[in-house]
């Protein structure tokens, strides 16, 4: 192979890694803009509008959003928007239990206490197989 071929396959390489990323990207978005439209046919308001807590949804093996950013003493409201699939929160670093299975409509709460580095957060029975995870950050 050539140098000019190696060139012009790695950068086409290149272009497909990138698309694909912006398509899983919004793939992503898209499952989201249904999560929230989910949440605000069972609960009647966006999730935005939930009082004192901040809400990550969990809907077709994605949490929305997969990262977040909270300052201390934040209340974190996983619910599943789902119909008919449940799902369960692990908070590894955190030394808690998993959740409880969350059958739709329901919820699981934490509230973080401590700033530190981000922080993974899983489905129990999704993060293997539909690689359900979710990162968040706490800030100072």
């Amino acid at each position: 192979m050539s140098l000019n071929s190696f060139c012009l396959s790695a950068a086409l390489l290149s272009m497909a890694i990138a698309c694909s990323t912006v398509a899983a990207d919004d793939d992503t978005a898209l499952i989201c803009a249904e999560a929230e439209e989910r949440y605000v046919d069972l609960f009647g308001q966006p999730s935005s509008d939930a009082e004192g807590v901040t809400v990550v949804t969990m809907y077709k093996y994605k949490f929305c959003p997969e990262d977040l950013s909270v300052p201390v003493g934040t209340t974190v409201h996983w619910v599943n928007v789902d119909k008919r699939t449940s799902h369960s929160v692990v908070l590894k670093d955190e030394g808690i239990p998993e959740s409880d299975r969350l059958f739709p409509k329901e919820h699981f709460e934490f509230t973080f206490l401590t700033a530190g580095p981000p922080q993974t957060y899983l489905c129990g029975p999704h993060w293997e197989t539909q690689e359900m995870i979710g990162r968040v950050t706490v800030t100072p």
